[in-house]
């Protein structure tokens, strides 16, 4: 008993020496695939192609539903277009919905968008005038319109609802509903694909709206220095499909 408590004693010894003697290992670096997202400034923006800003917007969306989003500063970014202004690359018209955060879907920071929100993304005189100052004035040069999925406001002006000032928005959206044909049996927000039709159709009417109403846009479009293109956010995927 006596020897084997000896011979446990040297094999304990020896272990604690070969560690003590061992060179430090350091444990292997993680690779950090992510990147700080950098602010827009005038050179960079000027620097873009219509196709470039598209598919930044198409490869962001990318990033938001595969959980691949660039690591972000913001508050860096605060400082820094605080410092130096704002220099957007687009100009967003969507819904006010709080499943549908524009920055957040399209993996974009601080200085990167002009938003407008307003329930159904309809456009009126006052949100023409500030997509003109988003492109005219400050260089943006893509405008997307942007719908989704299971809108309220669409489903409401399916319905025919009428209260308050939420009948001055039922006015504005209701050219979609009336140009969807169809759908005799069931054209309410009970019928998922009239829904969805209608959602579709206000998109693509605002986009025309935008066009017929604002020369500055026009003139922009067809000299190849702004484009419109819309899209529809599922709110239960993420996902941007979008609609040129």
């Amino acid at each position: 008993m006596k020897k084997t408590l000896i011979v446990i004693s040297l094999f304990l010894v020896s272990m604690f020496s070969g560690c003590q003697n061992a060179p430090d290992k350091k444990p292997e670096a993680v690779k950090d695939t992510t990147q700080l997202s950098q602010v827009m400034t005038r050179e960079r923006q000027n620097n873009l192609a219509i196709s470039d800003v598209e598919q930044i917007f198409k490869d962001g969306n990318e990033r938001f539903i595969t959980g691949k989003t660039i690591q972000t500063d913001f508050l860096k970014q605060v400082e820094q277009t605080g410092k130096e202004g704002q220099f957007p690359k687009a100009i967003v018209l969507s819904c006010i919905d709080s499943r549908a955060p524009i920055e957040a879907i399209f993996d974009k920071g601080i200085g990167d968008i002009f938003g407008t929100r307003v329930a159904g993304n309809y456009s009126d005189e006052g949100i023409i005038g500030g997509i003109e100052y988003a492109c005219f004035v400050a260089g943006a040069k893509l405008i997307i319109v942007l719908g989704h999925t299971d809108c309220g406001a669409i489903k409401s002006v399916c319905d025919n609802v009428k209260v308050g000032n939420i009948t001055y928005i039922m006015d504005e959206l209701r050219p979609a509903v009336d140009s969807v044909k169809g759908f005799e049996n069931d054209r309410t927000s009970a019928n998922k694909q009239f829904v969805d039709e209608v959602t579709k159709k206000n998109v693509e009417l605002t986009m025309k709206k935008i066009m017929e109403k604002s020369k500055i846009v026009q003139d922009l479009v067809h000299e190849g220095k702004v484009k419109i293109i819309g899209g529809i956010y599922d709110v239960k995927t993420g996902k941007v499909n979008f609609i040129n």
